[in-house]
């Protein structure tokens, strides 16, 4: 900034308000050295190049397996008057740490994994995906009880009775 106050006493410089700022001259190269002819205007930008579809994961084998007496027991339950999604999660319980616990819900969760087998839907919890990895899932009937019973390769460790178990 030009300015026409000179500090240490009353003067004003008339000289400073006249000065006028240095002039940018444009490169010749910009322009063609004949003015007269017609000037190139730049090309239309390049055409957005489209995205490639990322390639989908798709897991080469289920987190669960159900055996077909299961899917049996899951297809009966599925055709009830309330026709509901079982969902397969552990709990910390009993005296080997862990045991397995089902409920019945509406839709999956967030981050909840969904197993199709032979039409029937189970839906695995996220925090017990890693326990329940590769496990099957069985429909056991007796005299005394009817169950779903896993067979779970994970295992390292259950109590006696069977109800609660440890992965590592």
């Amino acid at each position: 900034m030009i300015s026409a106050y000179k500090p240490g006493g009353n003067s004003f410089d008339h000289a400073a308000i006249t000065e006028t700022p240095p002039v940018v001259v444009p490169s010749t190269k910009t322009f063609l050295p004949d003015a007269s002819a017609p000037q190139i205007a730049a090309g239309p930008p390049a055409a957005p190049r489209a995205e490639k579809p990322r390639p989908k994961l798709r897991a080469t084998k289920a987190a669960l397996s159900i055996t077909s007496e299961a899917v049996k027991r899951l297809q009966a339950l599925q055709r009830g008057p309330t026709p509901q999604l079982i969902r397969i999660g552990v709990r910390n319980k009993g005296c080997a740490g862990l045991s397995y616990h089902l409920e019945y819900v509406e839709k999956p969760e967030k981050f909840d994994e969904l197993v199709e087998q032979d039409g029937v839907k189970v839906i695995i919890d996220s925090k017990a995906l890693f326990s329940i990895i590769g496990s099957e899932m069985d429909w056991h009937e007796d005299a005394l009880s009817s169950k779903f019973a896993f067979k779970n390769p994970n295992i390292k460790d259950a109590c006696g009775c069977g109800e609660s178990f440890t992965v590592s």
